[in-house]
Protein backbone atom coordinates (compact mmCIF):
# COMPACT_ATOMS: atom_id res chain seq x y z
CA UNK A 1 0.00 0.00 0.00
CA UNK A 2 1.32 3.41 -0.96
CA UNK A 3 2.07 5.90 1.82
CA UNK A 4 -0.27 8.91 1.75
CA UNK A 5 0.89 12.08 0.01
CA UNK A 6 1.17 14.76 2.69
CA UNK A 7 2.50 18.32 2.72
CA UNK A 8 3.13 18.16 -1.01
CA UNK A 9 3.13 20.87 -3.66
CA UNK A 10 1.31 19.26 -6.59
CA UNK A 11 1.54 21.13 -9.88
CA UNK A 12 -1.13 20.24 -12.44
CA UNK A 13 1.49 19.96 -15.15
CA UNK A 14 -0.32 20.00 -18.48
CA UNK A 15 2.62 20.38 -20.86
CA UNK A 16 1.79 23.98 -21.72
CA UNK A 17 3.99 26.95 -20.88
CA UNK A 18 1.74 28.33 -18.13
CA UNK A 19 1.86 25.14 -16.09
CA UNK A 20 5.61 24.95 -16.66
CA UNK A 21 6.01 28.47 -15.28
CA UNK A 22 3.97 27.44 -12.23
CA UNK A 23 6.31 24.48 -11.72
CA UNK A 24 9.33 26.79 -11.78
CA UNK A 25 7.69 29.27 -9.41
CA UNK A 26 6.69 26.57 -6.91
CA UNK A 27 10.17 24.98 -7.06
CA UNK A 28 11.82 28.35 -6.42
CA UNK A 29 9.53 29.14 -3.50
CA UNK A 30 9.31 25.76 -1.77
CA UNK A 31 12.14 23.65 -3.17
CA UNK A 32 11.78 20.30 -4.89
CA UNK A 33 11.69 17.78 -2.05
CA UNK A 34 7.89 17.75 -1.84
CA UNK A 35 7.19 18.89 -5.42
CA UNK A 36 5.01 16.71 -7.66
CA UNK A 37 4.65 17.43 -11.39
CA UNK A 38 1.40 15.63 -12.17
CA UNK A 39 0.77 15.04 -15.86
CA UNK A 40 -1.70 13.05 -17.97
CA UNK A 41 0.08 11.71 -21.03
CA UNK A 42 -1.98 11.87 -24.21
CA UNK A 43 -1.77 9.75 -27.36
CA UNK A 44 0.95 11.02 -29.68
CA UNK A 45 -1.57 11.49 -32.48
CA UNK A 46 -3.17 14.32 -30.49
CA UNK A 47 -0.43 15.64 -28.22
CA UNK A 48 2.37 16.98 -30.39
CA UNK A 49 5.81 15.46 -29.84
CA UNK A 50 7.18 18.94 -29.09
CA UNK A 51 4.78 19.28 -26.14
CA UNK A 52 6.19 16.00 -24.82
CA UNK A 53 9.71 17.32 -25.39
CA UNK A 54 8.90 20.53 -23.55
CA UNK A 55 7.44 19.01 -20.40
CA UNK A 56 10.38 16.59 -20.09
CA UNK A 57 12.94 19.39 -20.52
CA UNK A 58 11.29 21.65 -17.94
CA UNK A 59 11.05 18.77 -15.46
CA UNK A 60 14.74 18.01 -16.01
CA UNK A 61 15.65 21.66 -15.44
CA UNK A 62 13.75 21.66 -12.15
CA UNK A 63 15.21 18.31 -11.18
CA UNK A 64 11.94 16.46 -10.58
CA UNK A 65 10.64 13.47 -12.52
CA UNK A 66 7.16 13.77 -13.99
CA UNK A 67 4.45 11.81 -12.16
CA UNK A 68 2.00 10.38 -14.67
CA UNK A 69 -1.68 9.75 -13.96
CA UNK A 70 -2.80 8.31 -17.26
CA UNK A 71 -6.02 6.89 -18.58
CA UNK A 72 -5.81 3.17 -19.17
CA UNK A 73 -5.07 2.63 -22.85
CA UNK A 74 -3.82 6.18 -23.50
CA UNK A 75 -1.04 4.77 -25.68
CA UNK A 76 -3.52 3.64 -28.35
CA UNK A 77 -6.66 5.68 -27.67
CA UNK A 78 -7.03 9.31 -28.66
CA UNK A 79 -9.86 11.73 -27.86
CA UNK A 80 -11.92 10.42 -30.78
CA UNK A 81 -11.73 6.81 -29.59
CA UNK A 82 -12.83 7.92 -26.13
CA UNK A 83 -15.97 9.78 -27.28
CA UNK A 84 -16.97 7.12 -29.81
CA UNK A 85 -16.76 4.49 -27.07
CA UNK A 86 -18.96 6.71 -24.87
CA UNK A 87 -21.36 7.47 -27.73
CA UNK A 88 -21.29 11.25 -27.16
CA UNK A 89 -19.02 14.28 -27.34
CA UNK A 90 -20.48 15.95 -24.26
CA UNK A 91 -22.87 15.12 -21.44
CA UNK A 92 -24.96 16.94 -18.84
CA UNK A 93 -24.18 20.64 -18.69
CA UNK A 94 -21.69 20.41 -21.55
CA UNK A 95 -18.92 18.44 -19.85
CA UNK A 96 -16.52 17.23 -22.53
CA UNK A 97 -16.16 13.46 -22.28
CA UNK A 98 -12.65 13.55 -23.73
CA UNK A 99 -11.41 15.80 -20.92
CA UNK A 100 -13.22 13.70 -18.34
CA UNK A 101 -11.82 10.38 -19.55
CA UNK A 102 -8.31 11.48 -20.49
CA UNK A 103 -7.61 13.80 -17.58
CA UNK A 104 -10.29 14.38 -14.95
CA UNK A 105 -11.00 10.77 -13.98
CA UNK A 106 -7.29 9.79 -13.81
CA UNK A 107 -6.61 12.98 -11.81
CA UNK A 108 -9.22 12.25 -9.16
CA UNK A 109 -8.20 8.59 -9.08
CA UNK A 110 -4.58 9.60 -8.39
CA UNK A 111 -5.65 11.95 -5.59
CA UNK A 112 -7.73 9.19 -4.01
CA UNK A 113 -5.14 6.45 -4.46
CA UNK A 114 -2.47 8.63 -2.86
CA UNK A 115 -4.82 9.84 -0.10
CA UNK A 116 -4.08 13.50 -0.81
CA UNK A 117 -5.65 15.88 1.74
CA UNK A 118 -5.59 19.56 2.75
CA UNK A 119 -1.98 19.34 3.90
CA UNK A 120 -1.06 19.45 0.20
CA UNK A 121 -1.79 22.15 -2.38
CA UNK A 122 -2.82 21.73 -6.01
CA UNK A 123 -1.40 24.44 -8.29
CA UNK A 124 -2.83 25.62 -11.61
CA UNK A 125 -1.53 27.87 -14.39
CA UNK A 126 -4.42 30.34 -14.61
CA UNK A 127 -3.32 33.97 -14.68
CA UNK A 128 -4.95 37.12 -13.32
CA UNK A 129 -7.06 37.52 -16.45
CA UNK A 130 -8.78 34.17 -15.85
CA UNK A 131 -10.62 35.03 -12.66
CA UNK A 132 -13.69 33.01 -13.60
CA UNK A 133 -11.67 29.85 -14.20
CA UNK A 134 -9.80 30.38 -10.94
CA UNK A 135 -13.06 30.72 -9.01
CA UNK A 136 -14.60 27.62 -10.59
CA UNK A 137 -11.55 25.44 -10.09
CA UNK A 138 -10.96 26.56 -6.49
CA UNK A 139 -14.62 26.10 -5.57
CA UNK A 140 -14.85 22.59 -7.05
CA UNK A 141 -11.67 21.30 -5.47
CA UNK A 142 -12.11 22.98 -2.11
CA UNK A 143 -15.61 21.49 -1.86
CA UNK A 144 -13.89 18.09 -2.25
CA UNK A 145 -11.39 18.84 0.50
CA UNK A 146 -8.39 20.04 -1.51
CA UNK A 147 -6.38 23.24 -1.26
CA UNK A 148 -5.57 25.16 -4.44
CA UNK A 149 -3.00 27.74 -5.50
CA UNK A 150 -2.64 30.02 -8.52
CA UNK A 151 0.92 31.41 -8.59
CA UNK A 152 0.62 33.23 -11.93
CA UNK A 153 -2.29 35.21 -10.53
CA UNK A 154 -1.45 35.64 -6.84
CA UNK A 155 2.34 35.56 -6.52
CA UNK A 156 5.08 38.04 -7.41
CA UNK A 157 6.42 36.50 -10.61
CA UNK A 158 10.08 35.52 -10.96
CA UNK A 159 9.77 34.20 -14.53
CA UNK A 160 7.66 35.25 -17.52
CA UNK A 161 8.73 32.70 -20.12
CA UNK A 162 10.63 29.42 -20.20
CA UNK A 163 12.92 31.06 -22.74
CA UNK A 164 14.52 32.68 -19.67
CA UNK A 165 15.73 29.23 -18.55
CA UNK A 166 16.83 28.24 -22.05
CA UNK A 167 13.80 26.11 -22.95
CA UNK A 168 11.70 26.95 -26.00
CA UNK A 169 7.93 26.66 -25.54
CA UNK A 170 6.18 24.00 -27.66
CA UNK A 171 6.23 24.80 -31.37
CA UNK A 172 2.45 24.36 -31.45
CA UNK A 173 2.14 27.90 -30.09
CA UNK A 174 3.14 29.04 -33.56
CA UNK A 175 -0.43 28.40 -34.74
CA UNK A 176 -2.47 27.33 -31.70
CA UNK A 177 -3.28 29.37 -28.59
CA UNK A 178 -2.88 26.42 -26.23
CA UNK A 179 -0.64 23.38 -25.93
CA UNK A 180 -3.52 20.94 -25.89
CA UNK A 181 -4.94 18.22 -28.14
CA UNK A 182 -4.88 18.91 -31.84
CA UNK A 183 -8.50 18.45 -32.82
CA UNK A 184 -9.89 19.79 -29.55
CA UNK A 185 -13.48 18.64 -29.16
CA UNK A 186 -14.44 21.82 -27.27
CA UNK A 187 -12.95 24.19 -29.82
CA UNK A 188 -14.80 26.00 -32.58
CA UNK A 189 -14.45 26.79 -36.25
CA UNK A 190 -11.16 28.65 -36.10
CA UNK A 191 -9.40 25.73 -34.44
CA UNK A 192 -10.94 23.25 -36.82
CA UNK A 193 -10.01 25.37 -39.82
CA UNK A 194 -6.39 25.08 -38.67
CA UNK A 195 -6.86 21.32 -38.31
CA UNK A 196 -8.35 21.14 -41.81
CA UNK A 197 -5.36 22.95 -43.29
CA UNK A 198 -2.55 21.35 -41.28
CA UNK A 199 -3.68 17.93 -40.01
CA UNK A 200 -5.84 16.08 -42.56
CA UNK A 201 -5.37 12.91 -40.51
CA UNK A 202 -6.99 14.53 -37.47
CA UNK A 203 -9.72 16.00 -39.68
CA UNK A 204 -10.56 12.49 -40.91
CA UNK A 205 -10.69 11.27 -37.29
CA UNK A 206 -13.18 14.03 -36.55
CA UNK A 207 -15.33 13.06 -39.53
CA UNK A 208 -15.26 9.45 -38.36
CA UNK A 209 -16.31 10.39 -34.83
CA UNK A 210 -19.21 12.51 -36.09
CA UNK A 211 -20.45 9.64 -38.27
CA UNK A 212 -20.18 7.13 -35.45
CA UNK A 213 -21.86 9.31 -32.82
CA UNK A 214 -24.42 10.91 -35.12
CA UNK A 215 -23.79 14.38 -33.75
CA UNK A 216 -21.52 17.30 -34.52
CA UNK A 217 -18.38 18.52 -32.76
CA UNK A 218 -19.26 22.17 -33.46
CA UNK A 219 -22.85 22.90 -32.50
CA UNK A 220 -24.99 23.27 -35.60
CA UNK A 221 -22.27 22.50 -38.16
CA UNK A 222 -20.82 19.18 -39.23
CA UNK A 223 -17.24 18.91 -40.38
CA UNK A 224 -18.58 17.43 -43.61
CA UNK A 225 -20.48 20.62 -44.48
CA UNK A 226 -17.67 22.87 -43.27
CA UNK A 227 -15.07 21.19 -45.48
CA UNK A 228 -16.01 22.96 -48.77
CA UNK A 229 -16.17 26.33 -47.01
CA UNK A 230 -12.80 25.73 -45.39
CA UNK A 231 -11.37 24.73 -48.74
CA UNK A 232 -12.54 28.05 -50.23
CA UNK A 233 -10.93 29.87 -47.29
CA UNK A 234 -7.70 27.95 -47.76
CA UNK A 235 -7.55 28.72 -51.47
CA UNK A 236 -8.32 32.37 -50.75
CA UNK A 237 -5.27 32.54 -48.50
CA UNK A 238 -6.98 32.78 -45.10
CA UNK A 239 -4.13 32.04 -42.66
CA UNK A 240 -4.40 28.79 -40.70
CA UNK A 241 -3.85 30.16 -37.21
CA UNK A 242 -5.45 30.66 -33.83
CA UNK A 243 -2.99 33.41 -33.04
CA UNK A 244 -5.33 36.03 -34.48
CA UNK A 245 -8.23 37.04 -32.23
CA UNK A 246 -11.39 35.37 -33.50
CA UNK A 247 -13.07 38.65 -34.48
CA UNK A 248 -10.06 39.78 -36.50
CA UNK A 249 -9.63 36.33 -38.02
CA UNK A 250 -13.20 36.07 -39.30
CA UNK A 251 -13.28 39.68 -40.43
CA UNK A 252 -10.22 38.93 -42.54
CA UNK A 253 -11.81 35.75 -43.84
CA UNK A 254 -14.96 37.61 -44.92
CA UNK A 255 -12.86 40.26 -46.57
CA UNK A 256 -10.92 37.63 -48.51
CA UNK A 257 -13.80 35.52 -49.72
CA UNK A 258 -17.00 37.37 -48.83
CA UNK A 259 -19.19 34.28 -48.47
CA UNK A 260 -19.42 33.51 -44.73
CA UNK A 261 -22.47 34.73 -42.85
CA UNK A 262 -21.93 36.28 -39.41
CA UNK A 263 -24.01 33.63 -37.63
CA UNK A 264 -21.76 30.92 -39.02
CA UNK A 265 -18.69 32.34 -37.35
CA UNK A 266 -19.15 30.93 -33.89
CA UNK A 267 -16.19 30.16 -31.68
CA UNK A 268 -16.31 28.10 -28.51
CA UNK A 269 -14.30 28.72 -25.34
CA UNK A 270 -11.08 26.70 -25.06
CA UNK A 271 -10.96 23.46 -23.17
CA UNK A 272 -10.76 23.77 -19.35
CA UNK A 273 -7.63 21.62 -19.40
CA UNK A 274 -5.74 24.00 -21.70
CA UNK A 275 -2.87 25.72 -19.96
Amino acid sequence: MKPPVRNAHIVCYSGGESSALVAVEVARKYGTESLVLLNHDIHGNSEHSDIKRFKVEVAAFIGVQITYANMAGWEYKDQFDVVVEAGAFKVGNGTALCTNRLKTEPFYAWLKTNDVDRTSTLYYGFDAGEYGRIQRRAMILESMGYETGFPLSAWVRTIQSTVEIGIAPPCTYGVFKHATCTGCLKAGMQHWYVVYCTRPDIWERGLWAEREIGYTIIKGYSLLELAPKFEIMRRAGVPATERLASGKFWKGARRLIGILETEELQFSLPCECAQ
